[in-house]
């Protein structure tokens, strides 16, 4: 048992580290609407919980706009000193209409607080935005950009194409408004696939469950026991270690690619608002989902056959995908692009997960304690999966989890593996 204590500490300390929660987009958002011959319109959406976490307020889960009324002058305030529209030495000064409006998402609401740019009759080519809202907050913050609207760039249908994206170190970003920013929302969209594919611990820990197999092969062992035992010889099921670096690889990548069909073909049909299912359920499947395929490690349901669990919670984990697109608020014309940049990002990360996993255990496999560490990590899985069904399907919010995401961010700063985005 002290041989496995640390390399199990080690290894599930290091993949806590390189993650954090699940589905929580930490987003705060400015809309633009860009008109002919009038000022720009705008507003800008901050999470409800946000709100309450970091400012105090006590909003409920799912507000009117009175309720939000009271802490108007606080939100302008705010806003305006982190953020800022200029071109060369001119800037664009913030008006607000105080107009107040709620939208609500998958698993949260946001706060809208409307308003228009002074002077934007006559706009340059570009301009430079400045975007830092929570940053101080939160670390682990981003911010988006996105036209609903831009008559210089032909967008007439209602868009919602992310322009630009704002992280704390990268805060200032130029605007391009001749630009329909297809291409540059089609980027944004595969760098938020692949962030929430690391910033989603129940996804990585499906995959480590899944992968951790992968380089030993069930068997069946021969034990003969002394003379004179009713049974002499009896079978055991045992692991032995693969040979060869390349099957064992191919034989993860055909198991995660049954994954990958799955939950490509759900996020697309919830996109598309084709096929849904309410969130919990969807969030509290997945959370089982880790605890089901690490008990396949210890006692195995499909043998032979892991390609089944990975396919059937793949659909589960598609709808996860999917409410993290419903979270960004992401539509219209372009909503086909999104989705493709977005499941593309998903993809690189899933592979940037497996290529940094899979080499370290395929070096340890053939270590005496590689089968107890299986079966002890699989076994610490399941707990993990029990505490978030219990957390998920009983709407029961415990605190390990922000501690958790704020560790490993922290941690992975510290070691130079995170942009650091605290301002300086």
């Amino acid at each position: 048992m002290k041989n496995i204590n640390f390399p199990l500490a080690l290894i599930f300390f290091f993949i806590l580290t390189v993650s954090g929660f699940a589905h929580q987009p930490n987003h705060s958002f400015i809309y633009l609407r860009v008109y002919e011959n009038q000022n720009v319109e705008g507003r800008f959406e901050i999470d409800v919980k946000d709100l309450n976490k970091y400012f105090g307020l006590q909003l409920k889960e799912n507000p009117k706009a009175e309720d939000v009324q009271p802490y108007l002058n606080q939100m302008k305030d705010y806003l305006l000193e982190n953020t800022r529209f200029s071109s060369g030495n001119d800037e664009y000064k913030i008006v607000f209409t105080d107009e107040i409006s709620i939208m609500s998402v998958v698993k949260t609401s946001f706060a809208r607080f409307h308003f228009y740019l002074e002077n934007s009759l006559e706009l340059p080519e570009e301009i430079e935005v400045t975007y830092t809202v929570l940053f101080d907050e939160d670390p682990d913050h981003i911010n988006m950009l996105a036209f609903e609207y831009n008559w210089k760039a032909g967008l007439i249908n209602n868009e919602s194409i992310i322009a630009l994206d704002f992280t704390p170190k990268e805060s200032t970003k130029i605007l391009s408004l001749t630009d329909s920013s297809i291409w540059k929302g089609f980027v944004a969209m595969v760098k938020q696939g692949v962030w929430h594919i690391w910033i989603g611990l129940d996804h990585i820990l499906f995959l480590l469950a899944l992968i951790l197999p992968s380089v030993v092969r069930r068997k069946k062992k021969l034990i003969e026991v002394e003379p004179g035992i009713t049974e002499s010889k009896y079978y055991i099921w045992g692991w032995e270690p693969v040979q060869k670096f390349k099957p064992a690889f191919i034989y993860i990548i055909k198991v995660i690619t049954f994954f990958t069909i799955a939950h490509t073909i759900t996020l697309t049909l919830a996109s598309l608002e084709i096929v849904s299912l309410p969130s919990r359920v969807v969030e509290s499947i997945i959370a089982l989902s880790i605890g089901l395929a690490a008990y396949h490690n210890i006692t195995p349901i499909f043998k032979g056959r892991d390609w089944i669990i990975a396919f059937v919670f793949g659909l589960f984990h598609g709808f996860g995908f999917a409410s993290v697109l419903g979270d960004l608020g992401i539509k219209g014309e372009f909503l086909t692009l999104t989705l493709f940049g977005f499941n593309l990002g998903v993809e690189i990360g899933q592979v940037a997960i497996i290529a940094l996993i899979f080499p370290i255990l395929f070096f340890i496999r053939k270590i005496k304690f590689y089968p107890r560490f299986l079966v002890y990590l699989s076994v610490l899985l399941i707990v993990i999966s029990l505490y978030w069904f219990v957390e998920r399907a009983f709407d029961y919010d415990m605190v390990l989890d922000e501690k958790i995401r704020r560790f490993g961010g922290d941690v992975l700063r510290a070691l130079g593996l995170r942009e650091d985005y605290y301002k300086s």
